[in-house]
């Protein structure tokens, strides 16, 4: 409830892809890094806010842009959910 509103803000994505990110295994490691935080002893609020802004401070590098076909110098956090965003609605959905 914390981490969805607050990611979609900051990527300035829609809701469905910011959803997309966190059901998606880079959605896990970011789970992580607020999980790491947690032990840190922040609050869960802090320790979210730690996360993002620790994904927004990191950025796509040439090796990393070819791989997922993110441009290069994009923020991780923002790449991420725009391309979790992108595969879910694209994806066929079953019926």
């Amino acid at each position: 409830m914390i981490a969805l509103p607050a990611i979609a803000t900051i990527t300035e994505c829609e809701f469905d892809a910011a959803r997309a990110f966190l059901d998606s295994r880079h959605g896990r490691h970011f789970a992580d890094e607020v999980r790491n935080h947690l032990r840190k002893g922040k609050a869960l609020a802090n320790a979210v806010n730690s996360a993002i802004t620790e994904r927004m401070g990191r950025t796509f590098g040439r090796q990393t842009s070819k791989q997922y076909g993110i441009p290069r110098g994009l923020p991780y956090l923002a790449g991420f959910v725009i391309n979790c965003g992108i595969i879910e609605e694209t994806t066929p959905t079953e019926q």
